[in-house]
């Protein structure tokens, strides 16, 4: 099992997305994904989630609001606990990223996007305003099976 983070990074009704389209063996290969990546030793969501930010965008995160846990299961892959964030409020200048394409992508227009489908179900938590949530996705390669949502505290 595997820890990771993810944020959505929003200004102006958009969702600053990744274009994963370059790194090597990426499971995400030309899917749009938020911002994260895997914890480091010793972090916790809130240092991982800070520390994947700057070095994937540059911008350092203000504040970023733990939204829920995900769970994901895949007969393909490792399985994985995810750590969703959202953050308003950061500062500094977007630099070039690695691992894709860094774009500004209006939350009316994301799934016009080459997503995950499990990604849609916490999207749209996001836009509801959901209070803190753990979901479990179960997939087979890149097919979504069945998902389970509750809601509790963090």
């Amino acid at each position: 099992m595997i820890k990771t983070t993810l944020c959505y990074i929003e200004k102006d009704h958009k969702y600053l997305m990744l274009h994963r389209t370059k790194k090597e063996n990426d499971m995400n290969k030309d899917k749009w994904i938020g911002i994260g990546g895997k914890f480091e030793e010793g972090e916790t969501p809130l240092s991982c989630v800070l520390r994947e930010a700057y070095e994937e965008t540059g911008l350092t995160l203000h504040n970023p609001t733990y939204r829920g846990i995900i769970h994901f299961k895949n007969s393909c892959y490792y399985d994985e606990d995810m750590h969703l964030f959202t953050a308003t409020e950061f500062s500094g200048k977007i630099k070039e990223c690695d691992e894709g394409t860094l774009e500004w992508i209006d939350i009316d227009d994301l799934y016009n996007l080459t997503l995950w489908e499990g990604d849609k179900i916490f999207l749209d938590a996001l836009r509801r305003g959901d209070p803190f949530f753990y979901l479990t996705l179960n997939y087979e390669k890149d097919t979504l099976l069945s998902y389970e949502m509750n809601y509790g505290d963090a």
